[in-house]
């Protein structure tokens, strides 16, 4: 003791807070429980960091894939069907706003893939300009026009036809077959067809397979081709119309406000979807699971917690003679107070960094080597993606941190309240 009271000021409280956290010797039982303590912090921190990178990762992996394939923002027209007659006066008008950085056409249209069998498989075809000059929107359009997939010219004159991995090994297609494609349209008065289709008349047009892609998203490898802009229009009787202008923004997480500000620009009988808009319940589903795994995996925290209050309880019920001594020698209750106070807080201190290093390591781990296998068709990635921002992790440690000192203040203040004599006596 007489080393100990040689010190003054904060470092007495840190020298006798250190002391009071080792074993005693003889056992390891206080050192143990110390040990308990600052693992059950470490693990509830290393699970909430995992957590929340595998979520934070899901979140933008799927929004990397549905850019990828899907422009910021669709402009269309109002009415029945899409179609745009005049889409280049348009474009020139959309271009020139503010915000956008490149806007083109674009023809989307539902329609039958037959197979080798003579099923027809459902399938959603777009029609793209294939030169190597002019905007590219998405990543997938870009992709296509570098591996020219859709500029070559067939010996038969057949348009060529880029399909998704899935829906070419799904209708058993391969690279040079031919495609046939059914395009149902309104059908004519004079077409004896009328009628026997709910007023829609068949088209088939048949398309060289031109090769594949893969954008590793299951709906869009399954059910997505592309082909010419011409060859498009021409499936869909569109003539020289299109469906719409995909535009690419600056920063897509304003899709939203340029959408309105392209709306306000070009007045009726135009409108515009944005990716946010069309993709909403699904991420408000994965921001609210987020935030219902983040409160569930705090409460392990807080339990964790309860292992720094029980530790600093049974210091205090072990330490009750000490402290009796010390304060008879005229350490105040503020001192006494702040003992414990920094035993809880190098524990939660402690095991917060603990933890944080572990889920750093475990998310890179389970990231680099893609440990989790999850099945595509139904979660739309293929092994669990993994991401996470610095703010997350600083809020993570620092609400640990903040957690473990108010599990500190109810055993600090019971041995800040010890009378000296009644301390002493204590067996």
């Amino acid at each position: 003791m007489s080393t100990a009271t040689k010190r003054g000021g904060a470092g007495l409280e840190w020298f006798i807070g250190r002391r009071y956290l080792a074993s005693r010797r003889g056992t390891r039982f206080l050192s143990l429980i110390t040990l308990i303590a600052i693992g059950g912090v470490s693990v509830g921190v290393m699970a909430l960091i995992t957590v929340i990178a595998v979520m934070t990762g899901l979140q933008n992996d799927l929004r990397d894939k549905i850019l990828g394939v899907n422009p910021h923002i669709w402009v269309m027209t109002y009415g029945e069907g899409m179609r745009m007659d005049d889409w280049q006066g348009v474009q020139q008008r959309v271009t020139r706003l503010p915000n956008v950085e490149a806007a083109a056409p674009f023809v989307h249209a539902e329609l039958g893939v037959r197979n080798r069998a003579g099923y027809a498989e459902a399938g959603i075809l777009r029609g793209m300009d294939p030169g190597k000059s002019g905007p590219t929107v998405t990543a997938i359009t870009d992709s296509l026009r570098k591996s020219g997939a859709l500029a070559r010219v067939s010996p038969d004159g057949l348009p060529p036809l880029v399909l998704g991995e899935r829906l070419a090994a799904r209708a058993n297609i391969l690279e040079g077959d031919t495609v046939t494609l059914i395009s149902f349209q309104p059908a004519s008065a004079s077409n004896p067809l009328a009628g026997s289709f709910g007023g829609m008349q068949p088209k088939l047009r048949y398309f060289r397979a031109a090769g594949t892609f893969r954008t590793g998203m299951f709906e869009y490898d399954n059910k997505f081709m592309y082909t010419t802009l011409s060859a498009a229009q021409e499936i869909n009787n569109l003539g020289t119309a299109v469906s719409g202008i995909e535009v690419r923004v600056q920063d897509p997480a304003r899709a939203g406000e340029v959408g309105k500000e392209i709306t306000t620009a070009l007045g009726l009988p135009y409108r515009t979807d944005d990716w946010m808009a069309m993709n909403g319940p699904l991420f408000s589903a994965l921001k609210l699971e987020k935030l219902a795994m983040f409160v569930i995996l705090t409460l392990i925290v807080i339990v964790a917690a309860f292992n720094i209050v029980s530790t600093l309880v049974m210091v205090v019920t072990d330490k009750t003679r000490e402290i009796g001594i010390l304060k008879s020698m005229g350490m105040t209750s503020g001192r006494i107070l702040r003992i414990f106070i920094l035993q809880g807080l190098v524990i939660g201190v402690v095991g917060s960094l603990l933890g944080a290093a572990g889920g750093v390591v475990l998310t890179y781990v389970i990231d680099r080597y893609e440990l989790i296998k999850i099945p595509g068709d139904i979660y739309f990635v293929s092994s669990l993606p993994v991401a996470y921002h610095p703010s997350d992790l600083l809020t993570i440690v620092c609400s640990t941190i903040v957690i473990s000192f108010l599990a500190t203040i109810y055993p600090a203040l019971q041995a800040a309240r010890l009378a000296p004599v009644e301390a002493i006596r204590h067996e």
